[in-house]
């Protein structure tokens, strides 16, 4: 009998420290269809289990911080990891624990995409997991993915449009010692501009604003596809181009559901083939 798995190589490996999204639109859900997309093989660490769909967050359960550190450390010993994403992590102690785990592990890319908000507008992370955030997680980033009202959060101050934006974007930079890429979506306008500071350059990802409801779960969706191409081997810069025109073609190719008592759901098309 012929085994059709017989020297077929492997995927890359790539893991994804994230919540649970139950609509699958966000979280690890949202992060392994994006890997999927790019060939990879995605692992998980489930840090909550969030009862949401795209239109409200209903519950949030924390996985105990001992348990999400055991699922780390058995991936990090039995895969060969090139780069990591981070994505909701909730609380003050699972912050921490992440960090202390990948202060052992400096080779590894870390793309950390500091989830604060809902799209919804509700509140994901405590309070006091900020200050975690800033002295202990962020400073061993490859590269940081915050939108702007994460972004303001992080520097206390007000990002108003494109030249505060890129302001923010150095001085991020330069208090974590990490490339920043700062999602513009927020500004509203025609058009979507993201910035890249990365190695003292700053790089400009602009496309038209497509006129589409689906937005629940493009920040996991974009920093999971950067992950994807430094898995890939792509730098940083092609890496983020890469993963702007995939989540390009995730909204313009979105779909929804109606729900029994009439609500529209949409979602992002992050890997189904339509």
């Amino acid at each position: 009998m012929i085994d059709p798995a017989k020297n077929r190589p492997a995927p890359p490996a790539v893991m994804t420290i994230a919540g649970s999204d139950c609509s699958a639109g966000a979280g690890l859900q949202a992060d392994l269809k994006t890997f999927q997309h790019f060939g990879l093989h995605g692992l998980t660490a489930v840090t909550c289990i969030v009862s949401e769909t795209a239109n409200i967050v209903r519950r949030v359960d924390p996985v105990d911080p001992a348990m999400v550190e055991d699922q780390i450390r058995l991936m990090l010993d039995a895969f060969p990891l090139i780069a990591v994403k981070t994505g909701m992590l909730g609380s003050a102690e699972h912050v921490r624990r992440v960090a202390a785990v990948f202060r052992e592990h400096p080779h590894i890319a870390l793309v950390v995409d500091p989830v604060m908000i809902a799209s919804t507008g509700a509140s994901l992370l405590e309070a006091d997991a900020i200050a975690v955030y800033r002295n202990e997680l962020l400073p061993l980033a490859t590269v940081i993915t915050p939108n702007l009202p994460e972004a303001e959060t992080l520097l206390g101050a007000e990002i108003a449009d494109a030249t505060a934006m890129e302001r923010a974007a150095r001085k991020l930079s330069a208090e974590y010692g990490c490339a920043v890429l700062l999602k513009g979506g927020h500004l509203g306008g025609a058009e979507c501009l993201d910035l890249l500071f990365d190695e003292e350059i700053l790089h400009r990802y602009s496309s038209p604003r497509l006129d589409v409801a689906a937005s629940h779960g493009t920040g996991c969706t974009l920093a999971a596809a950067v992950a994807a191409g430094l898995v890939l081997g792509k730098p940083l810069p092609e890496a983020v181009r890469i993963a702007k025109a995939y989540l390009n073609e995730t909204l313009a190719t979105s779909y929804s559901y109606q729900s029994p008592d009439g609500q529209q759901l949409h979602a992002l098309n992050q890997g189904t083939k339509l």
